[in-house]
């Protein structure tokens, strides 16, 4: 008897725990405004890519599971793209205000994007604060279903997509910090 007692304490909690993320996306997807209309909240949250990409500076390989445990908002990007260079100096101000232990901003540069090339870029545009982390084969892009730039995805502590901006944002605004400070205050799921 006690095996199913426990079985039916844990589907509750279960349940319990995706109704509570079912209203916390609501609440966030409710505190839309400007550019963040176009931030997309999938009804259910979607895994993100398992593959490698480039750390910084030649540091070795990184990948997204890295991050577990923060809330993420990865950024799509490439030298070459006009919107990126707007978007950029507005996700480093995000970083900048609310990054740290429960926030990242990742930038992820994505097809060919030579390391010269994106110090360059950063340079050019004042951002210091952010990574330059390459998916030089696409390899991320290519399993998160990337088919333009710049695509910004909101990852929960959990590792899943839980939005997706297409197109440039800015990011900087008290509606995109608001809810990126909403999404912090939601704890994992597991």
């Amino acid at each position: 008897m006690r095996p199913v007692r426990s079985l039916i304490l844990y589907m509750a909690l279960m349940l319990t725990a995706n109704a509570a993320s079912a209203a916390d996306i609501a609440s966030l997807e409710a505190m839309r405004e400007g550019d963040m209309k176009k931030l997309a909240f999938h009804v259910e949250p979607r895994p993100t890519s398992e593959a490698a990409f480039q750390l910084a500076d030649g540091a070795g390989t990184g990948s997204l599971a890295d991050y577990r445990g923060k809330v993420v908002l990865l950024n799509f990007w490439a030298t070459w793209c006009a919107p990126c260079r707007k978007e950029m100096p507005a996700l480093q101000q995000l970083q900048t205000e609310l990054g740290g232990d429960d926030f990242q901003v990742v930038t992820l540069a994505t097809g060919r994007n030579s390391p010269e090339g994106i110090v360059k870029f950063f340079d050019e545009i004042g951002v210091t604060d952010l990574p330059r982390h390459q998916d030089p084969k696409q390899a991320v892009a290519r399993e998160m279903g990337v088919m333009g730039l710049p695509v910004s995805v909101l990852i929960d502590r959990d590792g899943r997509e839980i939005a997706r901006l297409i197109g440039d944002a800015d990011w900087a605004s008290d509606n995109a910090r608001a809810i990126i400070s909403g999404m912090m205050a939601v704890p994992a799921a597991n």
